[in-house]
C-alpha cells in the first residue's frame, strides 16, 4: 500500500503544512495510508488528522519511518549530512545552482533516496501543479512596505511574525503606513501576470499604493531597466532561470534613484541566475531586511518562507491545489511524479 508520511516542519517560523485533514481523508478513501507527525507549531491542529483516520507519529520521527514510506514536508531538512534513504516530497532548492543544493543531492545519492521537488511537480505543459506563490507575493509586499515605513522613521524594519489571517496583517500595515504621514510610495512588480506578482500587486493596491505591473513583454529587451530605479519599491516576483536579465545591477546602489526598498520575493541570492545581485544572503524574520546602501538608503527584503506569515490561508490554498496530484501517488513512476523523478536523476 502506498504510504504517505507527513513530517513536522523543523525550520524556525514554519507553521505550514501541505495536506489538510480533509485532504488526508480523501487520500485514505483512495487507499493511501497516511501518517501525520505531531507538531508543536503546525497551524492546523493534529485532532483534525486523527478524526480523518490518519495514523499519528511522534514529532520528527520521519528518519525511522518505514523505508517504503514517502516522506512529505515543505521546507528544508536539518543539515546534518546524514544519508537520505527515503523518497521525499519537499522544496529542495537544489536545481538552480544553489550552493547548498549540492550537499542535499549528495545526501540523497549516499542514501539511495529520491527527491520529488515540489517546485518541479509540473503538468504535461510544464506548469506547476501547485504553488504558494500568491501568498508569498502578498506577504513579501507587506514586509517590503513595512521596510519603507521604517525608513520614513529613520529606522530599519523591525522583526515580523505570524498573523492569524490577512485581515490582521492588513490592519497592522495600514496603521504603520498612515503613521508615517508621507504619501504612499510607488511600486513596480515584475512578474505581475503570475501568482506571486498577483499577490504582491493585490497587497499594494489594498494599501493604496500605485503599482506598475510588468511581465515578460516589458522585460524582453534584456535591460537595462532604468524605470525600476524611478519607483520607491521594487518587487521581484519571477522564477529565475538561465537567461533571466539583471533588474537591479550592483552599480545602481550608487546611482541617482528613487528606489529605496527591494522585495526579492523569489529569493535566490546564491543562485547563478539571481536577477537582483545587490545582496548575497537571505534575510530572516528577526532581521527582515539587509541594508545594502546608505546614501541614499537601500534595503532588501529576501525572506524565503514568506507564506508562513499567513500559515492557515497559505496551507489551505496550497493543499487544495496539490491534492489532485497526491491522489496519483500510486502511480509514482509516471505523470507528474515521473517527470519530477527524471529531473532529480538528471541533477543527482
Amino acid at each position: 500500500m502506498t504510504h504517505l508520511w507527513v513530517r513536522a516542519e523543523q525550520r524556525p517560523n514554519e507553521e505550514r503544512v501541505g495536506l489538510t485533514p480533509e485532504g488526508a481523508a480523501s487520500l485514505i478513501a483512495a487507499g493511501i495510508r497516511v501518517t501525520v507527525e505531531e507538531s508543536h507549531v503546525r497551524a492546523i491542529p493534529i485532532d483534525g488528522y486523527k478524526n480523518a483516520g490518519c495514523e499519528i507519529a511522534p514529532e520528527n520521527s520521519w528518519p525511522d519511518a518505514p523505508l517504503d514510506a514517502i516522506v512529505f514536508g515543505l521546507k528544508e531538512l536539518p543539515e546534518d549530512g546524514t544519508p537520505l534513504p527515503h523518497r521525499h516530497i519537499m522544496f529542495g532548492h537544489a536545481y538552480k545552482g544553489q550552493h547548498s543544493g549540492r550537499a542535499l543531492l549528495q545526501r540523497f545519492k549516499a542514501g539511495g533516496g529520491t527527491l520529488y521537488d515540489l517546485e518541479y511537480l509540473v503538468d504535461e505543459n510544464g506548469r506547476r501543479v501547485a504553488a504558494f506563490g500568491y501568498w508569498a507575493g502578498y506577504a513579501g509586499a507587506a514586509v517590503t512596505l513595512k521596510a519603507w515605513a521604517a525608513q520614513q522613521r529613520n529606522e530599519e524594519c523591525p522583526p515580523v511574525g505570524v498573523y492569524s489571517g490577512k485581515d490582521a496583517l492588513n490592519a497592522e500595515l495600514l496603521a504603520e503606513l498612515n503613521a508615517t504621514g508621507a504619501n504612499r510610495p510607488r511600486a513596480i512588480v515584475i512578474g505581475a501576470l503570475g501568482r506571486v506578482g498577483a499577490g504582491a500587486a493585490d497587497l499594494c493596491e489594498a494599501m493604496g499604493v500605485s503599482v506598475t505591473k510588468w511581465d515578460m513583454a516589458e522585460t524582453a529587451s534584456g535591460g537595462p531597466f532604468p524605470e525600476i530605479l524611478e519607483h520607491d519599491l521594487f518587487l521581484n516576483c519571477i522564477f529565475a532561470r538561465p537567461g533571466t536579465p539583471i533588474f537591479v545591477p550592483r552599480e545602481s546602489l550608487t546611482s541617482q534613484r528613487d528606489l529605496t526598498a527591494i522585495g526579492d520575493v523569489a529569493c535566490d541570492p546564491d543562485s547563478d541566475y539571481n536577477p537582483v545581485p545587490v545582496y548575497d544572503r537571505a534575510t530572516t524574520w528577526d532581521a527582515p531586511v539587509l541594508r545594502v546602501a546608505t546614501d541614499p538608503v537601500m534595503d532588501v527584503m529576501a525572506i524565503d518562507n514568506l507564506p508562513s506569515m499567513l500559515p492557515v490561508e497559505s496551507s489551505e490554498d496550497y493543499a487544495a491545489q496539490l491534492l489532485t496530484t497526491l491522489l496519483t501517488l500510486k502511480e509514482i513512476e509516471s505523470g507528474v511524479w515521473g517527470r519530477a523523478q527524471d529531473e532529480f536523476r538528471k541533477h543527482v
